[in-house]
C-alpha cells in the first residue's frame, strides 16, 4: 500500500530525508520557513528547477504575513507559477520532485503542494547534422521534451493535436510523450502504441528512443529499421498530418515516427524544399545510390568470378592484374577499413577529422595499391558503394544495407550466380514478410498500390496532393 502524507510535518520530513538521501545527495535540497503559526518545508532538486521562482517565494512570504490568507491561497494567488497541484501520496510527490517540480509540505495539512517550476538544462535548438537542407528551417529537436513538444505545436496550431505524457522505468521514470492528431490518426494505432508503452517493465531506459523502439516493435536480430527517426520539427509535423503517431522521449533529440515502411527511410526533407521536378531528380539519384550500395559490389565480384557473364561492350570490367590477396579478402578488408575509419572520425576532434580522412584516402589507399595489397578497381567500387551508403537518409538503413551487401558477397563467393540470385530473392521475401505495427514493410510496392508507388517515384506538387496515404488508415482521408 502506498504511504500517504501525514499531518505531522516532522514525520513527513523524516520520511522524505530517508527516501531521498537528503544530506547525502548534494543536489536534493530543502528549506524550512514559517508562515504565520505554521511551519512550511520546501523540497527541490538543484539544476532541474528555476531557482528564481524559489527565491521569489521566500521573498514574498515576508510580504504576505500581514494578510490573513492560507498557504494554499498564497501559492495559488500570490506566487507566479505555471501550475499548482496537490497530492496525498508520497510516491506521486517524489516522482514529481525528481522531474524538477517543487514540493511544499505544511504543518497539519495531510497533503503536499506541487509547483511546476521546471527548467531543464540543455542546448538551444539547432539544425541537425544528419538532416541538413539547403533551404528551410534551421531549428531542430533538443534533449528537452517540453521544447520538442513546443516546436511541433508551433507548426501545428490545431486544437486536435494531442500530447499525452507518461513515465516509463521504475528507476529512471523517463517522460515519454505520444503525439497525434485526434481526428486524423487511426484510434486503433494510438491505442496499440499506448498499450505497448504501458506494458514496458524495466529499471530505466537510459538509451531513450532506441530502447522504446525495441520494446514496442519487438525487434531482435534483423537489421532493417522499423521506426523512422527525425530531428526536424517540420518533418515530424508533416508525418502527423499524414496520420502517423510520434513518440517523444525526454533526453533524446530524435522523435520516433510510427508506423513506417522501407520507402520512408529513403526520403529526405531536401526533396520537398525544391521544385517537384528537382525533388524527383534528387529522389531518383538517391534511390540509385541506395540500390548501388547493396548490389553493385556483389555484382562486380560475380563478374570477376565468372567473366563469361559480361557483355562484350563492358568486358573490360574486372581486375587487370593479379594481386597478392584474393579479391574477396580485399573486399572485406576494405569494408572493415571503411567502418573503422568512420568510427575513428566520430571520436576525432572536428579539425583533425578532415586531415585523417585525407591520410586514409590518399596515403593508405595509394600505398595499398602500389604494394599489391589491393587492386585499383576494389578501391573504386568500395568508394562508390560507400558514397551510396552516405547518400542514404536513414543511417540505420545504410548499416542494414551494408550487412546485406556483405552476405551477398559471401553467397557469390560460395555459389557464384545461383548464390547472388538466391540472396536477392531471400532479402526481398524477408522484407515482404515484415509487418510493422500491422503495416506491410514494402508497401506500396508489395502489396502494390499504383498511385502511392507513383508518388514515391515522382514527388507530387503540394497543391495537387489531396489525400493522405492509406497505409496509416487515417480517419480523414482527404486533406484540408
Amino acid at each position: 500500500m502506498k504511504k500517504r502524507i501525514s499531518r505531522s510535518l516532522q514525520e513527513n520530513n523524516e520520511y522524505m530525508h530517508e527516501r531521498l538521501g537528503i544530506g547525502i545527495s548534494f543536489d536534493v535540497g530543502s528549506r524550512t520557513f514559517a508562515y504565520f503559526d505554521k511551519d512550511v518545508v520546501l523540497y527541490y532538486v538543484n539544476g532541474l528547477c528555476d531557482t528564481e521562482v524559489i527565491v521569489e517565494l521566500f521573498s514574498m512570504v515576508g510580504e504576505t504575513l500581514n494578510e490573513e490568507i492560507s498557504i494554499k491561497e498564497f501559492l495559488e494567488k500570490k506566487l507566479p507559477h505555471q501550475q499548482l497541484e496537490s497530492t496525498d501520496k508520497f510516491d506521486e510527490a517524489i516522482d514529481q520532485l525528481l522531474s524538477g517540480l517543487v514540493l511544499v509540505f505544511v504543518e497539519d495539512v495531510p497533503e503536499c503542494f506541487i509547483i511546476d517550476v521546471r527548467k531543464y538544462p540543455g542546448r538551444q535548438p539547432e539544425e541537425p547534422d544528419t538532416e541538413k537542407v539547403i533551404r528551410g528551417a534551421r531549428d531542430g529537436f533538443t534533449e528537452n521534451i517540453i521544447e520538442n513538444a513546443a516546436l511541433i505545436r508551433r507548426r501545428l496550431r490545431d486544437e486536435k493535436l494531442r500530447h499525452e505524457i507518461m513515465q516509463i522505468g521504475e528507476r529512471s521514470k523517463t517522460d515519454v510523450c505520444i503525439s497525434y492528431l485526434n481526428d486524423v490518426a487511426d484510434p486503433k494505432l494510438v491505442k496499440l502504441i499506448k498499450q505497448k508503452l504501458s506494458k514496458i517493465s524495466t529499471d530505466g531506459i537510459p538509451m531513450a528512443d532506441r530502447a522504446i523502439v525495441e520494446y514496442i516493435l519487438n525487434q531482435s536480430f534483423h537489421p532493417f529499421p522499423l521506426a523512422r527517426y527525425t530531428e526536424r520539427p517540420d518533418v515530424a509535423a508533416v508525418h502527423l498530418l499524414e496520420g502517423h503517431v510520434l513518440i517523444i522521449v525526454d533526453t533524446s533529440p530524435s522523435v520516433i515516427i510510427l508506423p513506417t515502411t522501407f520507402f520512408h527511410h529513403m526520403q529526405h526533407a531536401e526533396e520537398y524544399r525544391e521544385t517537384p521536378m528537382v525533388g524527383a531528380y534528387l529522389r531518383w539519384i538517391r534511390m540509385f545510390g541506395i540500390i548501388a550500395s547493396i548490389v553493385l559490389l556483389p555484382l562486380w565480384y560475380l563478374y570477376v568470378r565468372e567473366p563469361d557473364l559480361l557483355p562484350k561492350a563492358i568486358d573490360f570490367i574486372g581486375p587487370n592484374k593479379d594481386s597478392n590477396l584474393p579479391i574477396i579478402l580485399q573486399l572485406f578488408i576494405a569494408e572493415l577499413g571503411i567502418d573503422l575509419l568512420r568510427m575513428a572520425s566520430i571520436h576525432t576532434p572536428t579539425p583533425l577529422a578532415t586531415a585523417m580522412g585525407l591520410i586514409a584516402a590518399v596515403l593508405i589507399g595509394e600505398i595499398a595499391i602500389k604494394v599489391g595489397l589491393f587492386v585499383s578497381e576494389v578501391i573504386l567500387y568500395i568508394a562508390v558503394v560507400t558514397i551510396g551508403n552516405y547518400a542514404t537518409p536513414s543511417y540505420e538503413l545504410s548499416v542494414a544495407n551494408k550487412l546485406v551487401r556483405l552476405v551477398l558477397l559471401l553467397l557469390v563467393f560460395f555459389f557464384n550466380l545461383p548464390g547472388f540470385m538466391l540472396g536477392i530473392t531471400i532479402v526481398i521475401l524477408y522484407l515482404v514478410s515484415i509487418r510493422n505495427l500491422n503495416t506491410p514493410y514494402l508497401w506500396p510496392f508489395i502489396p502494390f498500390h499504383p498511385k502511392a508507388f507513383f508518388h514515391i517515384l515522382i514527388r507530387k506538387a503540394q497543391p495537387y496532393s489531396f489525400f493522405r496515404p492509406s497505409i496509416t488508415n487515417p480517419q480523414n482521408q482527404q486533406k484540408g
